[in-house]
């Protein structure tokens, strides 16, 4: 009996550690990521764990492709800072992130700058645990605009397709970003 017990404890220890970490990855954020967010005019931030996307992902119940890609999905962070003045964020601090994720082992599968003297950009960076994606970073710079997205989980790149429009990340069509419809 004590070994069944030692068992319980000993999966019931790596349960909770594997929970633990899943949680941290979808929740932090790159150093240089809060760097730029330090001037911020308005910050937009939140984190949803599984059991709350789940709850989220039954205001579309018609969308199936939605749930089947929530339902590998442990966690998502979304953090959108807009500036004052186009431009006015610290490029340094934007360059410095892709540093951070090569140092973190991520992979970077885009790197989408914008046209001549035009300084946007869209990266899409995965992290591989047991040769699987476990976890999926975009960062979007706009004008007056960064957006950071972590999705932790079991996905696919090609899943952010339907996450997109949903739970604050951009919506794509035929590979391209659909602009939000403006602000009233």
């Amino acid at each position: 009996m004590n070994r069944f017990r030692m068992a319980v404890a000993v999966l019931i220890t790596i349960s909770a550690a594997s929970l633990t970490l899943a949680q941290e990855t979808y929740q932090d954020v790159p150093q240089s990521v809060e760097a730029l967010r330090q001037n911020a005019v308005s910050k937009t931030e939140f984190s949803l764990d599984h059991s709350m996307l789940v709850l989220t992902s039954k205001l579309d119940s018609d969308n199936d492709d939605l749930r089947r890609v929530i339902a590998g999905v442990s966690g998502l962070s979304v953090h959108r800072y807009r500036f004052a003045e186009p431009w006015s964020y610290d490029p340094v601090a934007l360059r410095s992130v892709k540093d951070e994720f090569h140092a973190g082992g991520w992979k970077q599968l885009v790197n989408k700058q914008g046209g001549e003297g035009d300084p946007e950009m869209s990266d899409l960076w995965i992290y591989m645990r047991n040769n699987a994606v476990s976890d999926i970073a975009v960062l979007l710079a706009r004008p007056s605009e960064i957006t950071f997205i972590t999705v932790s989980g079991s996905i696919s790149p090609i899943d952010l397709i339907h996450l997109g429009g949903h739970f604050g990340i951009p919506k794509i069509e035929g590979g391209v970003m659909v602009p939000a419809p403006p602000r009233r």
